[in-house]
């Protein structure tokens, strides 16, 4: 269970309008959710009728016979792209506008629904010509650009599975990805703007196929236009492959089954080699589309900015797949917020009238210290609802969101989800009363408990473990290329009673509303991102000077959590303030900039167990001046 203490305001509420209420998707939760625990099957497939085009319908909603590895639609014929794109194209939304993008410099493209559709086609025609098929695993490793959702709907719309990686990685994390996928395509572009400075992905890249020989193609998107190295026979420019005869604007659409995989997305687990999360065609679209509708209460009218990253699942599911489902506008920036003044998000709502503001409590805590000036230059009447999304967000950043930015009539949807469930699990409705901290209550179909070790519902109040105990269309179908993963992380503690362990620990207040307090394996979150201790632990050892090393995540007021590192040096080297800032190079090189410790502290040994676990809350108690607790298992 995590050490971290948490008491909720749990009495504090805050309730929608009327008007919201009345327009809302959704106006009566407790009648919705009734319906669809009624029969969970009849519940989604009405949804998958009601949303979405099937090439061909499904024999059997839900197959349960091998559980864990459960299958939805089974049967059915699908894929993604035909319902994010190709349909629309064929309807009055042709010539609606898809995306509205700002580059960090100012530069700006429109893109509708019909130039959507063709660029997709395009690089489709592309990737195809470089050999890939349907199966085919192609990485991406790109910004926040146009050219990455075309590849993502390119890869798609003819069967491959892509990966995207993070572009804040690292050369050695970026080609662990690579070797896992055994990706033989790889997408980029040559540098990114950041804070008013380029990002040289191209050169990342460079060193990691170097280390990932599997790599056979590199395609490169211009956007800083600044020198990089091209290898001859392997590298070429987005855009000369476009212009070329080959790159025709009409591909045909892959027909998939179902549970045809769509992606591949790793995320930091409690070994030091990332899990390859795998999501399919079928219930993914299904459940993402449902959520980001009756959720976000999205309307044709509305002007949609989820600020993630499409690195990270929320920008898979609600940057590029859900919206493009449901026909929505959204707005996608490159760069900082901050950047060049606080301001930026402020000006941007302001300018194209954005309606939907879906970002992490990270970068509300960032942008609250700044103070209320910046937003207050700028007209926000346009938003009419906000939301959270990557950890917890603390009561007092949500008030301030909510006064500040929404002006105190802006219903906040504060969600609780994973990369594991590609969707919203525990979360809002805008029509529901809300509690700053909460993310209230489980998504209609959904069955959320808290309980025990032993799987026992824990009374209000109590802390526990956040359980899934029926399967979702959405969820996870396996780890890639390690089923035995898939089952032992995550559905081996309650295997008796088949529900799926989130990780999580949480706790439900006396309405029924869940709080969740913080991970219970040994994941940091920092700033809503999820890193492995053990990958970041490999990433210091790995430097000649260190011997042994254990990493804790400490609360942090600005980022959530931030990254304590103990290290035990090689005996005669010297644990000065050099070695510090070397270290901490070392590791933005290995794993990335955004798993740089706050702190490394040397010292002579490690508290473990006699099993030689490390024991990371006496790790933490120490670093935060707190009780150790029970040392019965200490080994000295």
């Amino acid at each position: 269970m995590t050490e971290d203490t948490f008491s909720p305001p749990t009495s504090e509420w805050y309730y929608p309008s009327e008007e919201i209420v009345n327009n809302a998707w959704v106006s009566d939760y407790d009648a919705l959710y009734a319906e669809a625990m009624s029969d969970i099957e009849a519940f989604w497939a009405k949804r998958a009728s009601e949303t979405l085009d099937w090439f061909e319908p499904w024999e059997q909603v839900l197959d349960r016979s091998n559980a864990p590895f459960f299958k939805w639609f089974v049967g059915a014929k699908t894929n993604i792209a035909h319902n994010a794109i190709d349909r629309h194209v064929k309807t009055w939304r042709k010539n609606k506008v898809a995306f509205i993008w700002e580059g960090e410099p100012g530069d700006r493209q429109t893109i509708t629904y019909w130039q959507l559709w063709q660029q997709v086609n395009k690089f489709a025609n592309v990737l195809k010509s470089m050999g890939v098929t349907k199966g085919d695993r192609v990485t991406i490793y790109m910004s926040r650009i146009p050219e990455l959702v075309y590849t993502m709907l390119a890869c798609a719309k003819i069967g491959a599975v892509h990966s995207v990686v993070y572009a804040g990685f690292s050369e050695q994390a970026l080609s662990d990805r690579i070797d896992d996928a055994q990706s033989k395509v790889l997408v980029t572009q040559d540098g990114s703007w950041l804070r008013g400075k380029i990002v040289r992905l191209k050169d990342t890249v460079d060193e990691a196929v170097r280390r990932s020989p599997v790599v056979e193609k590199v395609i490169v998107a211009r956007r800083t236009n600044h020198e990089i190295h091209m290898e001859s026979g392997r590298d070429y420019w987005f855009d000369e492959l476009m212009a070329l005869p080959v790159a025709s604007p009409y591909c045909e659409t892959e027909v998939m089954d179902a549970e045809d995989p769509l992606f591949i997305l790793y995320t930091s687990g409690t070994t030091g080699r990332p899990k390859g999360v795998l999501h399919t065609h079928g219930g993914y679209q299904v459940y993402t589309s449902t959520t980001l509708q009756w959720v976000f209460d999205i309307k044709d009218d509305d002007r949609w900015w989820c600020a993630a990253d499409p690195g990270w699942i929320t920008g898979h599911s609600y940057i590029v797949y859900a919206p493009l489902i449901l026909g929505a506008t959204s707005f996608i920036y490159e760069g900082a917020p901050m950047h060049p003044y606080p301001d930026r998000w402020w000006r941007m709502i302001e300018e194209y009238g954005i309606t939907i503001l879906y970002t992490a409590p990270t970068a509300i805590r960032s942008l609250m210290r700044f103070g209320e000036a910046w937003p207050n230059r700028h007209d926000l009447s346009s938003l009419r609802l906000l939301g959270t999304v990557g950890e917890p967000i603390n009561p007092e950043a949500w008030r301030w969101y909510h006064r500040v930015i929404g002006k105190e009539r802006c219903p906040i949807m504060d969600t609780w989800w994973q990369t594991e469930t590609g969707g919203f699990i525990v979360t809002p409705m805008p029509s529901v009363g809300l509690k700053p901290g909460s993310a209230t209550r489980p998504f209609p179909g959904l069955d959320v408990d808290i309980v025990d070790e032993e799987g026992n519902s824990v009374p209000a109040g109590e802390d526990g473990y956040l359980v899934i105990k029926q399967p979702w269309p959405s969820m996870l179908r396996t780890v890639y290329g390690d089923p035995d993963r898939y089952v032992g992380q995550y559905w081996s503690a309650y295997e008796k009673q088949g529900w799926y362990l989130a990780g999580d620990s949480a706790r439900k207040d006396e309405d029924g509303y869940i709080w969740v307090i913080g991970r219970i394996d040994d994941v940091i979150k920092v700033s809503g991102y999820r890193l492995g201790t053990a990958e970041i632990e490999s990433g210091l050892v790995s430097h000649p000077a260190v011997a042994e090393a254990a990493v804790i995540g400490i609360p942090d007021e600005l980022k959530g959590n931030v990254i304590y590192a103990y290290c035990i040096l090689v005996a005669g080297v010297d644990g000065n303030d050099a070695l510090v800032d070397e270290l901490k190079e070392h590791i933005r090189h290995e794993v990335g900039p955004i798993a740089i410790p706050a702190k490394i502290e040397f010292v002579d040994k490690l508290p473990k167990t006699r099993s030689g676990k490390i024991m990371r809350r006496v790790l933490k108690a120490r670093a935060q001046g707190l009780p150790v607790g029970d040392l019965s298992t200490l080994e000295e």
